[in-house]
């Protein structure tokens, strides 16, 4: 997969880098929701750092963290993050926010999903054999899907992994009047770009937290750790609280922050 430098320069992953600069990975969600570029700037300033993001899946965000290419990850899989800090590979972790995952496609919804169980609804689009669309890719959205299946995942010829980002893959699916699964901040990003409509998202399946976790780093990059947990302590201020709270697009909320709740 392709792994995208949203912001920096571009220097190198290893952990000799200089300690004014961290190194985020995260999900391609946060990326194209805009979210991003609402909070870096104010912890840019504020810290008189620089931020580098690699956004990818979060499979791949964590896999970054396990090798010590990363700083701190910020991803939506809590089972892989419980994994993660038990391996011994994060130091802390802290949730950040929610929004949920809603199952999308065409209007005339050949498959008859809309209001169904999103386990029932994949199940009806595999018996009808209708276009489906997942990122195939080890994200958060990806592990998600896999648990929604409850049992062995079915496959059939409209059945197509894109092995890419959420926004990517939700113009492919889109151009193909396909079903997918999308974060609702994705979603909402690119309302105005796609003709696909919300048909399952009224399940407490679908409920999709995000946290924050310092990567451990070799004693001698203590820095390192400390800038990233004063990232962290960012994150869950009240003020950057407060502001993905109000972050919207077109109007709607994107994000609910979760800190304390």
């Amino acid at each position: 997969m392709m792994l995208v430098l949203v912001s920096g320069c571009g220097m190198g992953t290893d952990s000799s880098g200089p300690a004014n600069v961290l190194r985020l990975a995260t999900t391609t969600s946060t990326r194209d929701s805009g979210l991003l570029d609402e909070l870096l700037p104010l912890f840019e300033a504020e810290q008189a750092v620089r931020v580098d993001v690699i956004a990818a899946g979060t499979g791949k965000a964590i896999q970054l963290g396990v090798a010590g290419d990363a700083d701190v990850i910020l991803v939506h899989a809590r089972k892989a993050e419980d994994a993660f800090m038990a391996g011994g590979h994060g130091l802390r972790r802290v949730d950040v926010m929610y929004n949920r995952f809603e199952m999308i496609g065409p209007t005339d919804d050949p498959a008859h999903v809309k209001g169904l169980d999103p386990t029932d609804a994949l199940h009806a689009i595999a018996s009808s054999k209708a276009r489906f669309v997942s990122r195939g890719d080890d994200s958060g959205t990806h592990k998600r899907e896999l648990q929604l299946w409850e049992g062995e995942r079915k496959t059939w010829d409209d059945y197509v992994e894109t092995g890419q980002g959420m926004g990517r893959t939700l113009i492919i699916a889109d151009q193909m009047r396909a079903y997918v699964l999308v974060d609702r901040g994705t979603y909402l990003a690119f309302k105005n770009k796609i003709e696909l409509v919300p048909l399952v998202s009224d399940s407490p399946k679908l409920m999709n937290p995000y946290g924050a976790i310092t990567v451990a780093q070799p004693g001698e990059y203590r820095k390192r750790i400390e800038l990233a947990n004063r990232f962290l302590d960012f994150l869950i201020a009240p003020t950057t609280q407060a502001r993905i709270g109000e972050f919207r697009v077109a109007g709607e909320s994107l994000f609910t922050p979760s800190h304390g709740q």
